[in-house]
């Protein structure tokens, strides 16, 4: 995808190791609760052992609107048909997922300073558009759009740009979207990009401008 040094830093981008208990291990090792490794889905207990529940991923750790992290998406690397492409942390009392938008710690001053916020789909959206300079954008991030995230944005802005994925798919969420925006009382624009395009590829064909 091409994120640099800073956007990985930015966004505390990491690696779960394919071993089977390579972070399962080294947390307990630094005396981390067996019991919150489950719950917060970062280790599964399998025939009686625990083992990593984020092998060979991609982690994009979720930050809560003060910064602190509250859960992980996990994106496989390899193509793996048997194995989904995301994992998300299961919910817990501190990781709801309909309540909670991915970037909105690094993107509220943004959203605040230009008036808008742009909603798109995925992790690797967010971190592209920040990546080209576009700061005010969040990702509802593994789940259907809900309610709770549209209040969430009114917090900051009465003004929502959906951009989401070119494909049938994308244009059913973002119409969906749309809808429920409008229930909110919210000002929202539909941005639709080409077919077989996503806001993270479409950024760096034409650029930020």
């Amino acid at each position: 995808r091409g994120f640099n040094d800073e956007t990985i830093k930015k966004f505390a981008l990491g690696y779960a190791p394919e071993k089977r208990d390579a972070f399962v291990k080294e947390a307990l090792q630094r005396q981390y609760n067996p019991e919150l490794l489950q719950k917060a889905g970062l280790a599964v207990e399998r025939q009686g052992q625990m083992v990593d529940n984020y092998r060979d991923r991609i982690i994009f750790p979720i930050h809560n609107n003060s910064g602190k992290v509250i859960g992980f998406g996990a994106r496989l690397i390899k193509n793996n048909e048997k194995a989904p492409k995301y994992i998300n942390t299961p919910e817990n009392e501190l990781y709801v997922k309909s309540k909670i938008l991915y970037g909105t710690y690094f993107a509220r001053h943004a959203i605040d300073k230009a008036d808008e916020c742009l909603l798109v789909e995925g992790y690797t959206d967010v971190t592209s558009l920040h990546q080209a300079g576009i700061e005010n954008v969040v990702a509802s991030g593994g789940t259907s759009l809900t309610q709770d995230q549209l209040r969430l944005i009114k917090k900051y802005t009465k003004n929502l740009t959906i951009i989401y994925d070119g494909d049938a798919a994308g244009v059913k969420a973002a119409m969906r979207g749309l809808d429920m925006a409008l229930e909110e009382s919210l000002n929202v624009k539909l941005v639709l990009i080409p077919d077989k395009e996503d806001p993270d590829s479409y950024v760096k064909k034409v650029g930020a401008t």
